[in-house]
């Protein structure tokens, strides 16, 4: 299969597209090597690949943060981020785990009494 340098018949090396907003989706060197970029709207790079076989893919969330991340070498990683947009919670295909998560605990009302050492109808919740 030709690269696109090949079927455009281009002579001068390095051949380079860039989309309308100036980002990069396509290079290409005299040995043939090319590398292929795709953005989303916000301009964040959401995948990447080379003529050599090699991707990476990333995902986003509405602020622009990155929260996810995938390579073909198989590495991975997945971040979360709280309102102010300061990470939370990281993993990763190694094993890594940080999690700053706010913790919830979720009782019943009768794990509660039961804990209290009462009756359910002695519980009363204010406001």
């Amino acid at each position: 299969m030709k690269t696109i340098a090949q079927q455009l018949n281009v002579t001068t090396f390095p051949f380079i597209i860039n989309d309308k907003d100036g980002n990069r989706i396509y290079y290409e060197d005299s040995d043939g090597l090319w590398i292929k970029s795709k953005y989303d709207g916000n301009g964040n790079r959401i995948r990447y690949e080379t003529s050599h076989g090699y991707w990476e893919k990333s995902e986003y969330d509405a602020n622009g943060n990155e929260i996810y991340f995938e390579t073909s070498i198989d590495y991975w990683w997945k971040r979360e981020y709280d309102a102010n947009g300061n990470g939370i919670y990281y993993k990763n295909s190694a094993g890594t785990v940080m999690d700053n998560r706010p913790k919830q605990v979720e009782l019943t009302l009768q794990q509660i009494a039961d804990k209290m050492g009462i009756k359910v109808e002695q519980l009363r919740i204010k406001d």
